[in-house]
């Protein structure tokens, strides 16, 4: 089903660009440590807009935990954010955070899913996993997949911060969800993301407090790799062309290389009636 956005909400709250020395820094620790935190990444208002409205989208949607252990018993889910309002927009786009997965992927990588991931009360720990697991290539390999989340509300060891195996990117094999594993926790303050590469083992803590985490996983894949969540038929096209045309190109109104989402030779961005610079890369030998 495509949803439109139910309510107009004008989402404020500043967001850093990121310095070339930090760029740098939080590229070289996922390559060597498998995830990196970008400290203050946005504005905790904004944080606090956002958290309202996914409390109003489950009320609006009648959204309930899945109930499997893998998306958990007591942790509710809402997928497809783009499709519920501009904040969701600035999240997939953000000046702050995608510079670095670009540096991880390339600048063709694309918006694999957005969601948000609420652990609530007496929730057990999620099963130690990679993001890329399912992807049938052999391990180690470059990154295919790189994923975020954004802390909307503290992450502590009590409440289910994300769990990490830091290096464990670089190993041959990927985790049992029936081992148990010595992790660490990804604790954060409210306006921090985390980023990490889609081999890193990994999962959601368990949370023994009286309160929700919240946190939204904007998750990205290169643009060689199918998307998670299928955006093209997700998000109406009418709504596709309210979106700045970077976050076009990140859901897959674009061409990889010159070559990958073509359709009959056309970018297809043309269907939003945009006219993108670049051509096929069979045209870029063309001789006059």
């Amino acid at each position: 089903m495509v949803y439109t956005p139910s309510a107009s909400v004008d989402y404020t709250g500043e967001v850093r660009e990121l310095t070339p020395s930090e760029l740098d820094t939080h590229a070289g620790r996922v390559a060597a440590d498998g995830y990196t935190i970008i400290e203050g990444a946005f504005d905790p208002a904004f944080a606090d807009e956002v958290q309202a409205d996914l409390e109003r989208l489950e009320a609006d949607l009648g959204i309930v935990p899945a109930g499997n252990p893998f998306e958990g018993a007591k942790t509710v889910r809402i997928y497809n954010l783009l499709a519920h309002g501009t904040a969701y927009q600035q999240i997939a786009a953000s000046p702050s955070v995608l510079p670095v997965v670009e540096r991880v992927l390339d600048p063709g990588c694309l918006v694999s899913s957005l969601s948000s991931i609420a652990i609530c009360p007496d929730e057990t720990a999620q099963p130690i996993h990679a993001d890329d697991q399912l992807i049938p290539i052999p391990k180690p390999h470059p990154p295919t997949v790189c994923n975020t989340m954004w802390a909307i509300t503290d992450f502590t060891e009590a409440n289910g911060a994300t769990r990490l195996i830091p290096g464990s990117h670089l190993r041959d094999t990927n985790p049992s969800f029936t081992e148990t594993y010595e992790t660490i926790g990804a604790v954060m303050s409210k306006g921090d993301v985390l980023v990490w590469h889609g081999s890193l083992w990994h999962g959601g803590g368990a949370n023994a407090t009286g309160e929700r985490r919240y946190g939204i996983a904007m998750n990205y894949c290169a643009g060689y790799i199918r998307q998670q969540e299928n955006q093209q038929l997700g998000l109406s096209p009418d709504l596709v062309r309210t979106f700045e045309p970077r976050l076009q190109e990140l859901i897959g109104y674009g061409i990889y290389s010159g070559l990958i989402g073509h359709i009959d030779k056309q970018n297809p961005a043309s269907l939003l009636g945009r006219t993108p610079a670049g051509g096929m890369i069979w045209d870029a030998g063309r001789r006059g």
